[in-house]
């Protein structure tokens, strides 16, 4: 990342905070000035660009099965808003992609920097993680210096066109934020189980909770976690109330439900569409945007496994997902006051951390594992694919570069992370906040796999495993104090 030419905080107060993270190996870049130039009146722009692969295309690179795209159900885009209060520029870029690259973001972010001068701390670029859309990520994360591939050469092209289109279409402006919960449709996937076959793990032992038992199954006991109801948004109208544009934030991982090999932007690209219709903003000129953002949802997801499995017709359940929660923001807005603009921040931390090692136990399990040929049959499904993770992983970098942004939009807090972040991280930054309305996206600039808390570290399952999960277990409450300050200082400044 390209530091910010413009650090505008007191001398004094960069000095103590700068020597504070350094004691961790941490960076810290902010900005309250980024290359806006609206003469103090507030504007807003927005546009999408088209990222869909070609046919062909692999789009699950590293999972434990590659998907073939075959058939584009919907297109898939990149949203882009940016907001400029005459003196500081944000933007918001919003991919339909499974997870980012940090390689990718950050040749997106020094193409925009290139070409409109607006620098990378001033930019939150996510996935939305919809399982039927490309992963930009190479073919090894091992390796942080692989050149692009040809798809995440165009899909950066396509990104920086997106942004530019967005800076191209800023008007005056209003705009206003708020949260209202909707429980109906997340559900924490981990639960406690009384039957010990339902959490064997793939390195041979017994967890103590399970991700995703059998529905309606008697071994249920409990939730091992809470949900994050709050369905989070900022709606942006031009100045005489015309609608430019929607943000919204909700912790649900994605929806799916339909035919393997179709390409989608899952309930994302639905509620977009949706929002876009609710609000009487089709066929616009320019174009309203609708940009829903991934929460902190690494442990939760649409189904509850405490009743009998729902069976509905391909994507039903992405539409009913999303016309309830564009419902619900519509009419939230409609009883909002626009305010003429909003005072914008940002700030940038890049956290080095450590990554989780494999213990010696474990790499010579692996080797076993991998050595045992088609004699012996695996001990669990997915053993053959976790002793290459523990391999991959005994050869990752100790220790990786990881993004946090904060910005400020008027009274509200929006942090970014790059991860798969437990819903009660989330609802820990919400209450520890000192902003009144906060919100948290996940899967931003860039990908480490699964966050979960250390208590949840303990307690093992899926999204714990090695190789699912990178980070060291401490990672969740660095970056929680980390994010914290951000705000605190944001705050103060």
């Amino acid at each position: 990342m390209l530091p910010s030419p413009l650090l505008l905080w007191p001398a004094a107060k960069r000095a103590w905070f700068g020597a504070k993270l350094r004691l961790l190996g941490w960076a810290l870049v902010t900005t309250s000035s980024v290359n806006a130039a609206g003469g103090g009146i507030f504007r807003a722009g927005a546009a999408t660009s088209n990222i869909t692969p070609e046919l062909g295309f692999v789009m699950r690179v590293g999972s434990f099965d590659q998907v073939t795209a075959r058939h584009v159900r919907d297109e898939l885009h990149a949203r882009c808003l940016v907001l400029d209060d005459g003196s500081t520029r944000l933007a918001f870029i919003v991919c339909d992609a499974l997870v980012l690259n940090r390689e990718v973001v950050d040749e997106v972010k020094m193409l925009i920097r290139a070409q409109t001068g607006l620098p990378p701390e001033a930019i939150i670029m996510s996935a939305t993680h919809s399982h039927t859309a490309p992963s930009i990520r190479s073919s090894d994360a091992r390796k942080f210096t692989l050149p692009l591939t040809a798809y995440e050469t165009f899909f950066a092209k396509r990104v920086v066109d997106g942004v530019k289109q967005a800076i191209n279409q800023l008007e005056p402006a209003r705009i206003a934020w708020g949260t209202v919960d909707l429980p109906d449709h997340v559900f924490n996937r981990r639960w406690f189980v009384s039957d010990p076959k339902l959490r064997r793990n793939p390195f041979g032992g017994i967890d103590q909770v399970r991700l995703n038992p059998p529905f309606a199954s008697p071994a249920l006991i409990k939730t091992a976690g809470p949900i994050d109801p709050g369905l989070s948004f900022v709606s942006v109208q031009a100045a005489n109330g015309r609608p430019l544009a929607v943000l919204a934030n909700y912790s649900l991982h994605y929806v799916g439900g339909i035919k393997l090999g179709d390409v989608s932007a899952d309930y994302f690209g639905v509620f977009a569409d949706r929002i876009q219709e609710l609000l009487g903003a089709d066929r616009q000129d320019p174009p309203f945007v609708g940009l829903l953002t991934n929460g902190t949802s690494g442990d939760i997801n649409n189904n509850n496994p405490a009743q009998p499995r729902e069976r509905l017709p391909n994507g039903a359940k992405m539409r009913l997902v999303a016309n309830d929660m564009a419902q619900k923001i519509q009419r939230a807005i409609a009883a909002l006051p626009h305010r003429d603009g909003a005072r914008l921040k940002a700030a940038f931390v890049d956290l080095e951390l450590n990554t989780r090692r494999p213990t010696p136990e474990l790499i010579t399990w692996a080797k076993q594992v991998q050595a045992r040929g088609t004699a012996r049959s695996p001990t669990h499904v997915n053993e053959d694919a976790y002793a290459q993770r523990t391999l991959y992983m005994a050869d990752y970098p100790e220790h990786i570069r990881f993004p946090l942004h904060a910005f400020r939009i008027g009274e509200l807090a929006v942090l970014s992370v790059p991860v798969e972040a437990f819903a009660e991280i989330g609802l820990t930054l919400k209450e520890k906040s000192p902003t009144p309305t906060t919100f948290t996206i996940g899967l931003a600039n860039g990908y480490f796999g699964y966050l979960p808390t250390p208590r949840h570290h303990a307690l093992g399952g899926y999204e714990t495993w090695l190789g699912t999960n990178r980070m060291a277990p401490d990672t969740s409450t660095k970056m929680t104090d980390a994010l914290l300050q951000l705000l605190a200082d944001l705050r103060a400044q």
